[in-house]
């Protein structure tokens, strides 16, 4: 969401005048867009600024402003504390941004619009995206579920979505600018509605509005997961075959704490339905482990949750308290040793199973689209399959002849869609040679 959001703030200033720049020493201005789902993350971003001190000593015209969540939850902290900052601006208030630059420029006002807003979705933005085979499509904003320990819906709002026709032609501008791969972004993408368009309607609409790009979608809510959706899924090709959906804790004493509104058995009925219709469906997951008042019992449930579902990847962390939510009232409990103990159990427990899904792929042949350079090498390709799992590919095969002399070679690029035979595979990659037909 922080990725699309930039692009919202970077065509909003380029309708000011105002031009991007890869150079930090070369900046007038520098935005940080931050998130305040962990307090790891805003670590980050404190510690970022204070790395930014000394741009500001050597420039003491330079604007640094806050965007985003943390703007919205921390502004008086991070006014009266980091004097670094000169304007502070939450994800509903990105219009004002140029405006607020400009007045920190000519007048040297620090500047702050962190209102949250009941209608803006940005609809009428077109963002500034670089180049690249993939893009975000929001479709909706906010989140209501207020589960006790999220902070979104005091950062970012009530739900609100886009019109459907808007977002359709988003997707049809993309496809005719090269992209070859989308993301219907949301916080809750299962709760989209405009008008009488609920997200299966969004979702299928997109998949016949460009039928020869991959559609995919995140984040999902197991509340609002329904029938409906696996069925459009996997009706249309171009539909990948994977769900990030997160169970937080395998134990109902724990959701119902969290305020998750849906049961164990609910959750993995879902799971059921979805590999019944679509066999080869990746499936990933966020867990929370030691939430206040979680037992060793309640851990064992998540574990056995994780055992049966076999997930090809989920992301996991200890509880992080976040002020103004429920559960940061609720008493922590559990020691550090445990809280250490508990979370690399899960993450052993899903290192072992992803191994296995990865490594039961070896010697098929996957279709895959190459999206970037390999991070690794320059030699290599880093691409992905419908299931959203990661292959690496050489960028060319070599065709030599029996004395060793090169007599041909295939090149491929980025935003090539090709078969790859996986020759090799760990708990993350899969690795493997394309197949020229």
């Amino acid at each position: 969401m922080n990725y699309s959001d930039t692009e919202i703030v970077l065509s909003v200033l380029s309708d000011s005048g105002y031009n991007e720049t890869s150079d930090i020493q070369d900046s007038d201005v520098i935005l940080l867009n931050t998130c305040s789902i962990r307090e790891n993350a805003e670590h980050k971003v404190y510690k970022r600024l204070d790395d930014l001190k000394k741009y500001k000593k050597a420039n003491p015209e330079l604007v640094v402003g806050i965007l985003g969540c943390m703007a919205e939850r921390l502004r008086k902290d991070l006014l009266d504390k980091k004097k670094i900052v000169d304007v502070i601006v939450g994800p509903d208030e990105y219009r004002k941004v140029p405006e607020l630059i400009d007045n920190a420029i000519d007048n040297g006002e620090k500047g702050i619009a962190v209102k949250l807003s009941r209608i803006e979705t940005y609809d009428d933005i077109v963002p500034l995206r670089r180049e690249g085979t993939t893009a975000w499509i929001s479709i909706m904003r906010g989140c209501d579920k207020f589960c006790t320990f999220c902070v979104v819906p005091f950062t970012r709002g009530r739900e609100r979505s886009r019109r459907l026709t808007n977002i359709v032609d988003e997707a049809k501008k993309l496809h005719d600018e090269g992209v070859r791969d989308i993301w219907l972004l949301g916080q809750n993408v299962n709760s989209y509605k405009f008008e009488d368009h609920d997200f299966p309607d969004l979702l299928k609409s997109v998949a016949l509005a460009v039928p020869d790009m991959r559609l995919r979608y995140t984040t999902s809510h197991p509340y609002d997961l329904s029938t409906k959706l696996l069925e459009t899924m996997a009706e249309y090709d171009n539909i990948c075959k994977y769900i990030h959906l997160p169970i937080q804790s395998g134990s109902d004493t724990v959701l119902k704490s969290m305020n998750r509104l849906y049961s164990v058995s609910h959750y993995m009925d879902v799971m059921l339905k979805s590999r019944e219709m679509m066999p080869t469906i990746g499936l990933s997951t966020d867990i929370i482990s030691c939430f206040p008042g979680e037992t060793e019992e309640d851990h064992k449930m998540t574990l056995d949750v994780v055992k049966n579902v076999r997930y090809d990847l989920a992301y996991t962390f200890v509880y992080s308290p976040r002020e103004n939510t429920k559960a940061f009232q609720m008493k922590d409990d559990i020691d550090g040793d445990t809280k250490k103990r508990r979370l690399e159990e899960i993450i052993t427990l899903q290192r072992e199973i992803s191994t296995e899904i990865y490594k039961s792929l070896i010697g098929t042949t996957q279709r895959v689209l190459i999206e970037s350079r390999s991070k690794k090498s320059e030699d290599f390709f880093m691409a992905r399959t419908d299931c959203n799992k990661v292959a690496i590919v050489p960028k060319e095969i070599l065709y030599v002849n029996e004395t060793g002399e090169l007599i041909n070679k295939k090149c491929f690029k980025v935003g090539d869609m090709i078969d790859v035979r996986i020759d090799r595979a760990n708990s993350a990659t899969l690795f493997g040679e394309p197949v020229v037909h």
